[in-house]
């Protein structure tokens, strides 16, 4: 699975597979006994014969590897929370007047189906072409129907994703909710700063961002380092065939902006909350294990266009 400059991929591979895995954690938390989140249509989009092999895999490795189970548990807790925290986001921003958002590498996202949009709202969602498509059909062949004009923008963000997005009907000229989760970690550091560009030149007065940002520079490469040899340590008790292993989709180069930093430098006011004092105040602390395959070092910042 490891990266190159123009991979693609569709939603069982590479990439699209940790979709897969973050909808089925907040499948896990909308059926457990008291859910941070509702989302309702998680388990629809992760129960497809596409995703058999992926999903038993998972389920092997939680089965014969405690460590792994435990760090399932650990995800299910901050998915819950991560979804949370910008689903409220959005609340905020509707509240707040903004009818155009645009969720970028949307993977198996759903809010564009289960938030209560005013009306009037439209929902951009940008990520691959096999990815929109399976999420398309699988919401299809279920009755879903949205609760916002829902537009899906088949590009990949290394390339020209603003033409394709305004060729889709978004409007520069509005107020716009964006949003970046699960995503920067997987953009190179200078796919990453020319995103934040775009963003800006797109983005008048009122608008807002939101971001999951998973550190950069050394604090990143040796978060990375530490997690990829704790996960060969223990998939050495698995068989190749029951591996399901995304160590290497993340990018560690240098050079990767601050998102905090690089708004507030052009004009946006931001605030920056971190995961762990999230997940606690929510009544989910994290209790630290010692073990590198699930660390909790995720902040997330909203920053408002002045």
């Amino acid at each position: 699975m490891t990266r190159t400059d123009n991979d693609s991929w569709d939603i069982a591979t590479s990439v699209g597979a940790t979709a897969v895995g973050v909808a089925a954690a907040r499948a896990t938390e909308t059926a457990s006994d008291n859910p941070l989140i509702s989302d309702p249509y998680a388990a629809v989009l992760v129960s497809s014969p596409e995703l058999e092999d992926l999903m038993g895999k998972m389920a092997t490795m939680r089965k014969k590897v405690p460590e792994f189970a435990a760090a399932e548990r650990q995800m299910v807790d901050y998915q819950a929370a991560r979804t949370h925290f910008f689903d409220a986001y959005f609340t905020a921003a509707a509240a707040a007047g903004t009818r155009q958002h645009v969720i970028l590498a949307a993977g198996l996202d759903s809010r564009a189906y289960r938030l209560p949009w005013p009306d009037g709202t439209t929902v951009y969602e940008i990520d691959q072409p096999k990815v929109l498509e399976y999420k398309s059909a699988m919401l299809a062949a279920h009755g879903a129907e949205p609760t916002a004009t829902s537009r899906h923008v088949a590009v990949d963000l290394r390339h020209d994703w603003p033409k394709a997005l305004q060729d889709k009907g978004f409007d520069p000229t509005q107020p716009t909710g964006w949003l970046a989760e699960g995503l920067l970690a997987f953009l190179p550091a200078a796919a990453q700063d020319a995103m934040f560009t775009n963003i800006d030149s797109l983005s008048p007065k009122g608008s807002r961002i939101a971001v999951e940002d998973f550190g950069s520079g050394g604090s990143l490469k040796e978060m990375v380092e530490k997690q990829r040899a704790r996960m060969q340590e223990l998939v050495s008790q698995l068989d190749e065939d029951e591996v399901f292993d995304l160590g290497d989709l993340w990018y560690d180069d240098d050079g990767r902006s601050d998102p905090a930093d690089w708004f507030t430098d052009h004009g946006w006011r931001t605030e920056s909350t971190a995961a762990r004092d999230y997940l606690a105040r929510l009544g989910r602390p994290i209790v630290d294990s010692g073990d590198e395959l699930f660390p909790l070092f995720a902040t997330f910042v909203v920053a408002i266009k002045s």
